[in-house]
């Protein structure tokens, strides 16, 4: 693939050529929908002709497409998938990174780039990437931020990696039951069948990365563990990868057990969502607890996501920020009125 780089006056169309004409249909998309769909979000006009593609535009504009249809090919090249989410991707990375997006990653170093049975996963966003090499770096690392960040699905998949790799000797899956209010003995089934409902979210994610036959041999054989938060008072998690999901929704008391539980040669994951915390009136969520205390402590990462990474449908982060402006306008109000109305459910 070749570029002409002396397109740097403006009104100069920048022009790409392509070496494999078969991988052009797929660049492209169906009806042309890749390329609308970056001409519609970064403001160029793509005009291909044959294995050539023109960008018109500014020249900033043309520079970012010009990176995401280079990095875009290239995870063809490997064999990889294009659609509507790895162009987004593409554009989100170039955007924010000024750099050609790590999309296709087979020789990544840094621990951006996994390849599973079923799924080979690279980042979407900057934030992504920091947060997959810091999953492979620190002991102990906390994700925050809103649904459809990738805080959860990725720490899973790190975790696959390594539990492959032979890097830890099992995944251990934990999450608060607070439906039930860690009350699991009265609830019907065996262990596993009480807490299945809430531990949901990571099976789907662990049978996106492997086959399912595999996924239940291991968790026969104790390689992949059911935790409930109730459950692990006492113990000590050695040569594991451990994820807490939800974790907003535990106590300081119950953060502090868990994170006490890091035995040798582990790691752990803690994700959640301080804006959904669902803890009865008045309870200090274990999650922000947690993090006032050990943020700081040398060995332990924390990644903050905002709606920025989202990176399911397009509309949900249009959603997350509707909900967060609503909020931020619902929070000054209050302030507003702060001088002549005390706050209800003031912490102290």
């Amino acid at each position: 693939m070749t570029f002409d780089a002396s397109a740097t006056q403006p009104g100069t169309p920048l022009h790409l050529q392509f070496d494999d004409n078969r991988l052009l249909p797929l660049l492209f998309g169906q009806h042309d929908q890749n390329l609308a769909r970056i001409e519609q979000e970064l403001g160029v006009s793509l005009v291909s002709r044959g294995n050539q593609l023109a960008i018109s535009g500014p020249p900033a504009a043309m520079q970012i497409a010009r990176q995401v249809l280079t990095g875009l090919y290239q995870r063809l090249k490997r064999g990889l998938d294009v659609d509507r989410g790895e162009v987004d991707a593409a554009m989100r990375l170039a955007r924010d990174d000024g750099q050609e997006p790590n999309l296709f990653g087979a020789d990544a170093k840094d621990g951006t780039a996994i390849r599973t049975q079923r799924r080979h996963i690279t980042p979407r966003s900057a934030m992504q990437a920091r947060y997959m090499r810091m999953l492979h770096e620190n002991e102990l690392v906390f994700g925050l931020g809103p649904a459809g960040t990738g805080k959860t699905y990725l720490a899973v998949a790190v975790a696959v990696a390594m539990l492959t790799r032979g890097t830890v000797d099992r995944i251990v899956l934990s999450r608060p039951a607070g439906e039930a209010g860690e009350r699991l003995g009265f609830l019907p089934g065996d262990l596993r069948e009480k807490v299945d409902p809430y531990l949901r979210p990571l099976y789907d994610a662990l049978y996106d990365m492997m086959p399912a036959e595999q996924v239940l041999k291991r968790m026969s054989s104790g390689d992949i563990e059911i935790a409930p938060l109730a459950f692990m008072r006492g113990r000590t998690l050695a040569h594991s990868f451990v994820i807490l999901d939800e974790a907003q929704n535990t106590t300081p008391m119950q953060m502090k057990m868990f994170l006490t539980r890091l035995g040798e040669s582990s790691r752990m994951a803690v994700t959640g969502d301080l804006t959904q915390i669902d803890l009865p009136s008045g309870q200090k969520s274990g999650l922000k607890d947690a993090l006032e205390a050990v943020e700081h402590v040398p060995g332990i990462g924390v990644t903050r996501f905002t709606e920025v990474d989202v990176v399911r449908h397009h509309l949900v982060a249009k959603i997350v920020s509707a909900y967060d402006a609503r909020d931020r306008k619902g929070a000054r109000k209050s302030g507003d009125g702060a001088s002549s109305t005390p706050p209800q459910n003031a912490s102290r």
